[in-house]
């Protein structure tokens, strides 16, 4: 194989949850059993190539829904086609790639807790056993992308319990494939998640609380109330997590300045930017990008 990335496919998302988020994750009595700190999407990914000599510290759940790709685990080889997962267990040696002929479209994701390390388990053993074949289904996909957004919302406890929760279901689908169904729901937006879209829309503008409060047809007094009790933080706190959450897949998946990135999203003075940054991610701007490409301790979790 001549040329290998490990990202940076047209049309991929990803999401890697900060240190200090999973801290809280592992902390919480309903999150810390099993929770994600990694999640995305790479669609067609021609040459993607990734080896972990020693692993990570999480499992990874691996779905082609098309083309198909290799792996090696502990020195086990394995063919991964269309519709059928792959796990890597944690601190498990791997190395895995796309077909050069017919590169993977894959959904993936990266679980830890004492539970995950027992679904992990049962989702190796029925790999091993060749019964990692999970047929297409939409709800296995919408549960998925439902997932992805309510953490592409933010950080809010209501969201990483949903996520939680969601991630015991999505991944007994994979476990009892002929048990899955999932009944279709309209979704209805209250004020709170009206309000985050209207953030996440505006995440390259200056915002004040009054715009915010605005946009939603509140006052700011009863707006902020009803905003942190749904979820945890204030509205520009919660502004700034969505920020940085833009940011760092600005930094992993984009060759733009940092300065360049601070204006993408709404902050004019990069040093303040940098400051925001290592607050809520644990690093600097600088040195998440770095140790996103050598992939090394936490940032080598990151990603798939």
């Amino acid at each position: 194989m001549n040329v290998k990335k490990k990202e940076g496919f047209d049309g991929q998302e990803a999401i890697v949850l900060p240190r200090t988020v999973i801290r809280q994750c592992e902390e919480h009595a309903l999150i810390r059993e099993l929770f994600i700190t990694d999640i995305g999407y790479y669609p067609r990914a021609e040459y993607h190539y990734r080896e972990r000599k020693h692993g990570v510290d999480q499992h990874i759940l691996i779905y082609c829904v098309d083309g198909k790709g290799g792996a090696v685990i502990d020195d086990v080889p394995y063919t991964i086609h269309p519709f059928e997962y792959m796990l890597l267990p944690a601190r498990c040696a791997h190395s895995y790639w796309a077909d050069e002929r017919s590169p993977w479209t894959i959904y993936w994701l990266h679980f830890n807790g004492h539970t995950g390390n027992q679904l992990s388990e049962l989702l190796a053993r029925r790999m091993q056993k060749g019964q990692n074949y999970l047929k297409f289904n939409e709800d296995l996909i919408r549960l998925f992308h439902s997932i992805y957004r309510h953490l592409q919302m933010g950080y809010s406890m209501d969201n990483l319990i949903f996520s939680s929760l969601s991630l015991h279901y999505f991944l007994s689908s994979f476990i009892f494939p002929e048990k899955f169904s999932l009944p279709r729901e309209h979704e209805k937006k209250d004020l709170s998640d009206r309000a985050i879209l209207f953030l996440r829309d505006n995440i390259d503008q200056v915002l004040s609380l009054q715009d915010i409060a605005d946009a939603v047809n509140l006052s700011t007094s009863h707006f902020s109330s009803l905003f942190r009790k749904k979820t945890g933080f204030s509205p520009i706190e919660y502004f700034n997590h969505l920020k940085m959450q833009k940011a760092c897949q600005l930094l992993q998946f984009s060759q733009l300045r940092i300065s360049e990135i601070a204006l993408s999203v709404g902050i004019e003075d990069q040093y303040y930017f940098s400051r925001l940054f290592r607050s809520l991610m644990g690093l600097s701007p600088r040195e998440y990008r770095n140790k996103k490409e050598m992939r090394h301790t936490f940032p080598d979790s990151g990603g798939s």
